[in-house]
């Protein structure tokens, strides 16, 4: 034996021997037998709880810090005009709670949760709550949440609004967004989208009340509202959680395409929406991963130079701009000037109503997005199988047999299937170049004709105020508003009156806090 062996094999050996000591003494420690099984594997965590509980604060705003937040803000500052000053300031906490996917496998998204604060008696004791769903945005990062972020309109809005108001706001992200860890979003999918919101609120109700703010409670009073997007989202929300017997107090969906079979066919048949591009590759990207056959290949719906990539494109790891900048998504035109057939000339582009007309035709050219083909077997069968809503209104209702897989697809997410028992608020303009009128119209023409006794009330910011109008000021306040656009636009040179000017910003920024304005004085009366 040599001395390197003494020195160096014997602590080898004992180590090993140790290890085969240890293993022996786990094995020991096992009472139960091995029976060769694999382990099985943790259940999945339950939809609706936090991930993080409590959840951080992570922003306190006092009210003066509010008031110069949203007066710096163009969008959310003509708010502060409708409704009255701001009464308790406001801790944001960021939530992160477990969801599921449209497949229902489990998932995780984020979302705000405001807490009012302050020793104004509104501030204080059991609250109502306030669920808000948000528009569309591109940016995978976004996240409600962050009132410092300069482009988060939304958040300021509902934070001046409602929590500063004294109400529990709960505002997801919506999975596929934030730190979500689903690598896509499911845009416009009824069922996800309303049980991922109904997951925030059971997530945000379990974290109430916080550390923080002890003496603020969840009050039983449940509202819902959401803008665009958030309008469809809302609206489904409020379908299940009636369906599952939670109590809502009462609604206020905004400009939202609650009726999809309808609107899918306005856009097909030349009704060509403002940000088409976007829209139009987005939900017909998201009902591919769901439902598989909206497709064969990318190339058979999108124009070869936009196909590739377009899958995986949204939401966005830049920005919107940058989409267009970079030549992966045209600008403005979804459809080809030349029509797939002659015989839908007269839809290439729609040409009625007449004040729409130049945003439909902005939508078509020879930058365009989808197919001919595919845009051509749509047309066929929209109009072999109409829906009742378009072109011409005869029951209102979706088409009863669609056979196109988009229109398919459209029909299953299509919210004219239910009605509400809790009081509904829905507001709009009249003229929205991005989600049509017709869908407010649609929605109030189905729950009338299913004899719907809650109250259901229809806002239009655009409309004319009549004598002893409750709802005057935001009326003549939107029409200041868009006259403004316009007259910028023309001292900026437009020679068009600024329509244009009052087109791109009518949805985005005109509509929002008008009509917010007005769903918080609805929710005030109850």
């Amino acid at each position: 034996m040599s001395a390197a062996f003494s020195s160096v094999g014997w602590k080898v050996i004992a180590v090993l021997g140790s290890a085969l000591m240890l293993a022996a003494c786990s094995n020991n420690d096992d009472d139960s037998p091995d029976t060769g099984e694999a382990e099985q594997p943790p259940p999945p965590p339950t939809s609706g709880t936090l991930i993080e509980n409590p959840p951080p604060r992570i922003a306190s705003f006092s009210i003066p810090d509010l008031i110069n937040l949203i007066g710096a803000n163009s969008t959310a500052g003509r708010v502060l005009d409708f409704i009255v000053d701001p009464e308790c300031g406001v801790d944001v906490h960021q939530i992160r709670y477990n969801t599921q996917d449209p497949a229902q496998q489990p998932t995780t998204a984020s979302g705000a949760l405001m807490i009012p604060t302050g020793t104004n008696a509104a501030c204080q004791g059991p609250r109502p709550v306030v669920v808000y769903a948000h528009g569309t945005r591109a940016e995978k990062a976004f996240n409600i949440a962050d009132l410092s972020n300069t482009e988060n309109a939304e958040g300021l809005l509902i934070a001046a609004a409602f929590a500063a108001q004294g109400y529990i706001v709960v505002a997801p992200n919506y999975a596929g967004y934030d730190t979500s860890t689903l690598p896509y979003h499911p845009y416009l999918h009824a069922d996800q989208q309303a049980k991922d919101t109904s997951d925030a609120l059971a997530g945000a109700r379990s974290a109430l009340p916080t550390s923080t703010a002890p003496t603020i409670t969840d009050s039983g009073r449940l509202f819902i509202t959401g803008y665009s997007q958030g309008g469809f989202v809302a609206m489904a929300t409020h379908r299940l959680l009636q369906k599952n017997g939670v109590a809502v107090t009462a609604a206020a969906p905004m400009s939202g395409p609650y009726a999809l079979g309808a609107f899918g066919d306005a856009v097909f048949q030349g009704q060509v929406i403002q940000s088409g591009p976007l829209l139009v590759s987005w939900i017909m990207t998201a009902y591919q991963r769901i439902y598989g056959n909206i497709y064969s290949a990318p190339t058979d719906a999108f124009e070869a130079k936009y196909a590739t990539g377009i899958d995986t494109l949204l939401p966005t790891t830049g920005t919107r701009g940058q989409l267009y900048d970079e030549g992966r998504l045209p600008r403005e035109q979804v459809f080809s000037s030349t029509p797939p057939d002659p015989a839908y000339a007269a839809y290439t582009p729609a040409t009625t109503p007449a004040e729409l007309a130049p945003v439909f035709a902005r939508g078509f050219g020879a930058d365009f997005l989808v197919t001919n083909a595919f845009r051509g077997s749509y047309l066929q069968d929209s109009l072999a199988h109409p829906d009742g809503g378009f072109p011409t209104v005869t029951d209102g209702l979706p088409a009863a047999a669609p056979a196109h897989p988009l229109r398919v697809a459209f029909k299953a997410n299509d919210l004219r299937n239910w009605s509400p028992t809790s009081p509904v608020l829905l507001c709009a303009g009249h003229d929205d170049p991005t989600v049509q009128y017709m869908n407010t119209e649609l929605m109030q023409r189905y729950w009338t004709a299913a004899g719907v006794t809650a109250s259901i009330r229809v806002l239009d910011v655009d409309d004319e105020p009549s004598l002893d109008d409750d709802d005057a000021a935001i009326k003549l306040g939107f029409n200041t508003a868009k006259e403004s656009v316009a007259a910028a636009a023309i001292a900026g040179g437009a020679t068009d009156g600024g329509a244009q000017a009052v087109a791109d910003a009518y949805h985005s920024s005109l509509v929002p806090p008008f009509c917010l304005a007005a769903v918080q004085s609805f929710f005030d009366g109850f």
